[in-house]
């Protein structure tokens, strides 16, 4: 019985030594694929607003808006079923998962031939109805990806998704910039795009470790996947109204030249936001999915540490970038950008309060309870969008910075709530989060005074 019972000890030992020795080397390379994304991404900014007219960069803007809202709308979470499930390993399951993300990219792509036009009437932007079909292909693409991408995201491999991921996003800037000289329009962000897409696909297959997909139909699968994916379908949703309805509504109340300096401060202010959303998909969910099978106290102080490093290091990047981005905004690009450094300013301490909570989304996800997932996003998309569209249509830019804070302190309890049930609420950690920002708060605005002054004035004529 005591040999038994050190053998548990061990083995658990060694298991909790391997699984945080994975972390490690996964949040290394998670962090590397986040930040090389975005350098590539800011370099290749900084390159193409110096060959593309403003303009440019606010029809591609409004392109994404409509892509990410159909991708985000139609979510079927085949990737988070196959990081989560436990048959996420088997090749009937994988082979079922990848037919139904094939189906769905086709669909996706005819809905964007349906809604072109109806989209370009909307915004009075012409240029749209040609734009978006070809931008749309993407999502056929990204359908074909292999399903090996998110069983390295399960078993925490990230070296060779890494090298993929930013190997095919150079390659696509990379043809942005040829195309940008040659052709002078914005169709060189669009192609370039769709280019970078293809390789990732072709690689995605030849490139990482794996068994091969095919076409199957395993109808248990199926259900699985139906089954935990059905919140996440109306999750998407709500997380596409959540993190993209400003430039949605924007879209419609302001100029393709404000949409697109909006765009650049909004870029570089969520870095922060945008890092938590990935790391908690990549490192947390498998981290608490594996931690929290069992429901003992250690389990869930680790799950509470997890949150809190991750949660903290990205409050400290946020407050960093609301303290330099007008000096960044001013040394890096041209002067009819220069108002994107207030905005992001102030956007870097609007989504302060995102931050905080964001993990909490992984934790229910890694418990399984998709639906209260579900539920927490819906709410917080409906008030939020409430907040942005009254905003916006009565105070412009400053609308759409106000309404992030506001809606989730207002959605909190309900946040709270809802991980409470699952005894991961951490009410200390939360205030102590909250304390930090209203002295990051209290200081950047101090340092940059005029900020809400020049926001309120706007993109002059």
């Amino acid at each position: 019985m005591v040999f038994s019972r050190a053998s548990d000890r061990l083995y658990s030992f060694f298991l909790g030594e391997r699984l945080r020795a994975r972390t490690l080397r996964s949040l290394v390379f998670a962090v590397a694929s986040f930040g090389g994304a975005n350098f590539l991404r800011l370099a290749s900014n900084l390159i193409l607003t110096r060959l593309l007219f403003p303009e440019a960069f606010g029809l591609m803007a409004m392109v994404q808006v409509v892509m990410v809202g159909l991708e985000m709308i139609s979510d079927t979470g085949v990737q988070t079923s196959i990081v989560q499930n436990r048959r996420g390993d088997e090749a009937s399951f994988l082979n079922t998962a990848w037919s139904i993300q094939i189906a769905r990219g086709v669909l996706l792509w005819l809905i964007v031939l349906l809604i072109s036009n109806p989209v370009a009437q909307f915004y009075g932007q012409p240029m749209l109805a040609q734009l978006l079909p070809i931008a749309g292909m993407v999502a056929i693409l990204k359908g074909f990806e292999s399903t090996k991408l998110a069983t390295a995201n399960r078993k925490l491999v990230m070296g060779r998704m890494t090298m993929l991921e930013l190997g095919s996003q150079m390659f696509g800037i990379l043809i942005m910039i040829i195309l940008a000289i040659w052709t002078q329009s914005v169709w060189a962000l669009v192609l370039g795009g769709l280019l970078g897409a293809t390789l990732k696909m072709i690689l995605s297959h030849s490139y990482l470790p794996g068994p091969n997909n095919h076409l199957q139909w395993d109808k248990t699968a199926f259900h699985e996947i139906f089954h935990f994916g059905k919140y996440i379908f109306v999750a998407s949703l709500a997380g596409f109204l959540i993190n993209h309805g400003d430039r949605a509504i924007l879209g419609k109340f302001v100029s393709l030249t404000e949409l697109a300096v909006y765009n650049i401060g909004f870029f570089l202010a969520t870095v922060p936001m945008m890092m938590s959303y990935q790391l908690g998909g990549k490192i947390l969910l498998p981290l608490y999915s594996a931690i929290l099978q069992g429901s003992d106290l250690a389990n869930q102080r680790k799950a509470m540490l997890a949150r809190a490093g991750l949660t903290s290091a990205m409050l400290a990047f946020a407050l960093l970038l609301g303290l330099a981005g007008d000096w960044l905004i001013r040394h890096l690009y041209l002067p009819e950008y220069h108002l994107a450094g207030p905005i992001m300013v102030l956007l870097s301490l609007a989504y302060m309060p995102v931050i905080a909570i964001a993990a909490y989304g992984a934790l229910l996800l890694a418990t399984g309870d998709s639906l209260s997932f579900t539920l927490m996003a819906i709410v917080s998309a409906a008030v939020k969008s409430l907040f942005l569209f009254v905003g916006i249509s009565n105070f412009g830019v400053i609308g759409a910075i106000a309404a992030p804070p506001l809606a989730t302190l207002i959605v909190y309890p309900l946040t709270a709530l809802l991980v409470h049930r699952h005894g991961c609420w951490n009410p200390r950690l939360d205030l102590a989060f909250f304390v930090f920002m209203l002295a990051a708060s209290a200081l950047t605005l101090w340092i940059n005074d005029t900020a809400i002054a020049q926001v309120l004035a706007g993109v002059p004529d």
